[in-house]
């Protein structure tokens, strides 16, 4: 059955549904009738996550039953300066998931896989910023080689049958709910350090440049490209960049949460920067169609992140969620 132009799929299984991109994902699909399935893996033992996944990828297939549909990666619990035998298991997870996709379709399957990677990652190496689709990916650190790599992965592993793919290469993401008891998202870090005493530690250059998209605006934008890229061939991998097309530097984005919060903030310049470039400006070539879905301004975007750390640190509840 094809789905028809513009509409959503009508299943999905979000993998890594518990991290800021994936819930706020499962929000936005549930929000548009999708019928949604996560798991829960534990990514810590490799060969169990193998056993998880291969479980619930049958699981899956008996849940879109001959409906259009969707499966979207948003794992990976890995940052710019984790190490290469990390994220070498989660690599060697992937590339096996990618390659076992096959046995578990039907003929005639209308299926999406979406890949969220990292744009940063990716583009770290490149030349000649803003970074587009068009622009040769250069990663600079383990980090964003295994992005590419697991790029290349699902890209192989679609060719070969009648599903489309798109490789999502994601801004800073930002938003209610992300991670936050341990150092990484500088702008949600921001937000704790307005709700608690404790300093700001500022790993890179104020003049250091950056992406910011709201979380609840990326899930939308996800969710476009996934119908969008049912009108290309059966078997194409299509590269999407999702940001907000309005790059900040770090020494604005202090003096916007200042204006914001109405006081100032206490930073602390910290070392920890390796693997990261001054500028990473970002632009898309492809579907503009999904970057007017990048609506909310960072005040506003700040604003509601701020709200959503400070009431988890009124409550006295975990940080990690």
């Amino acid at each position: 059955m094809s789905a028809a132009p513009g509409a959503a799929p009508a299943a999905a299984w979000v993998v890594g549904g518990g991290g800021l991109v994936g819930r706020h994902l499962v929000a936005a699909l549930r929000a548009r009738g999708t019928e949604v399935m996560t798991s829960r893996v534990p990514w810590a033992d490799e060969a169990a996550t193998d056993a998880t996944l291969e479980a619930e990828a049958a699981r899956f297939a008996a849940l879109r039953s001959g409906r259009p549909w969707l499966l979207a990666w948003c794992a990976g619990a890995g940052v710019v300066a984790t190490g290469a035998d990390a994220l070498a298991a989660e690599q060697r997870v992937f590339e096996r998931f990618a390659r076992g996709l096959a046995g578990t379709l039907t003929e005639g399957e209308e299926g999406v896989v979406l890949l969220a990677s990292s744009a940063g990652g990716l583009y770290a190496g490149s030349a000649d910023p803003p970074f587009t689709e068009e622009t040769p990916p250069e990663p600079l650190v383990p980090y964003g080689r295994t992005k590419l790599a697991m790029e290349q992965a699902l890209t192989a592993a679609v060719s070969g049958t009648g599903l489309r793919a798109v490789l999502a290469r994601l801004a800073n993401v930002y938003g209610p709910g992300q991670t936050l008891g341990k150092p990484q998202g500088l702008l949600s870090q921001l937000c704790l350090s307005e709700a608690s005493p404790r300093p700001l530690p500022v790993f890179v250059s104020l003049d250091t440049i950056r992406d910011y998209v709201f979380a609840p605006d990326l899930a939308r934008m996800l969710v476009r490209c996934t119908e969008l890229v049912l009108e290309e061939p059966p078997g194409t991998t299509t590269a999407k960049v999702i940001a907000s097309g309005r790059p900040v530097t770090v020494g604005h984005l202090l003096s916007e949460a200042r204006r914001v919060f109405h006081r100032p903030l206490r930073t602390v310049m910290a070392p920890g920067g390796a693997g990261q470039v001054l500028d990473l400006r970002l632009g898309s070539v492809r579907w503009p169609e999904v970057d007017a879905l990048a609506a909310t301004p960072l005040p506003a975007g700040l604003a509601a992140t701020a709200a959503d750390v400070r009431a988890r640190v009124v409550s006295g509840g975990p940080l990690d969620g």
